[in-house]
């Protein structure tokens, strides 16, 4: 059977990889999406913004 000391390895073992799959979870469900959803609305906010220039340079 386990040492007292393998038994702590293995809770430590357990523990770690218990925090990286929520932690991998999380990212993917909330930071990710947050971080799509800016970079596409700052690139729609350029967008517009060289067309306003654009339509502005002409007149």
């Amino acid at each position: 059977m386990f040492e007292f000391d393998q038994y702590l390895g293995f809770l430590a073992f357990l523990t770690i990889l218990t925090i990286g799959f929520w932690l991998m979870i999380f990212l993917l469900t909330f930071v990710i999406p947050y971080w799509l959803g800016g970079n596409l609305i700052e690139f729609f906010k350029e967008k517009r913004d060289a067309r306003k220039a654009k339509l502005n340079n002409e007149e």
